[in-house]
């Protein structure tokens, strides 16, 4: 019986913290049907340090250098998911400042997202991008959802 009341309790306040915190709120979760990656890269962690000159790196990509196209006409100056070529896409393009989404997403599964893309959304493949550069991308996109 103390167990059941524990767990009750528990549940009730998840609720009041969650609608209590908006920047933990659940109404920006984006569901995707993107494969999982493969378990060595899923469970990858980042190797490049989030320095300066790596999230500068990281932020340039966004901004102007990843081919064939920067992130940021897709998911927004601010990582929000509405760029300027967002309007119509479905779903949406996924919004980085989402907390309690991007919390989820381990730094492999997006490794691999930018990599070979997302079946049945507009995010393309960027086979082109080095892999220490998309791990720069990943230092830079990591900045949206910590206030930092």
């Amino acid at each position: 019986m103390k167990f059941k009341k524990n767990v009750l309790m528990a549940f009730i306040g998840s609720i009041l913290f969650w609608s209590a915190n908006p920047a933990f709120s659940s109404d920006c979760l984006q569901t995707r049907k993107t494969l999982k990656a493969p378990l060595k890269i899923y469970s990858a962690e980042n190797p490049v340090k989030p320095t300066p000159e790596n999230i500068s790196a990281g932020k340039a990509l966004y901004l102007k250098e990843a081919k064939p196209l920067a992130c940021v006409k897709c998911h927004g100056e601010k990582g929000d998911g509405e760029g300027k070529m967002a309007k119509g896409m479905k779903p949406p393009p996924r919004d980085f400042t989402c907390k309690s989404m991007m919390d989820k997403i381990p730094d492999g599964q997006l490794f691999w997202i930018i990599k070979n893309g997302s079946k049945g959304t507009g995010m393309m493949p960027f086979k082109k991008i080095r892999d220490k550069q998309i791990w720069r991308l990943i230092s830079y996109i990591r900045q949206f959802n910590t206030g930092e």
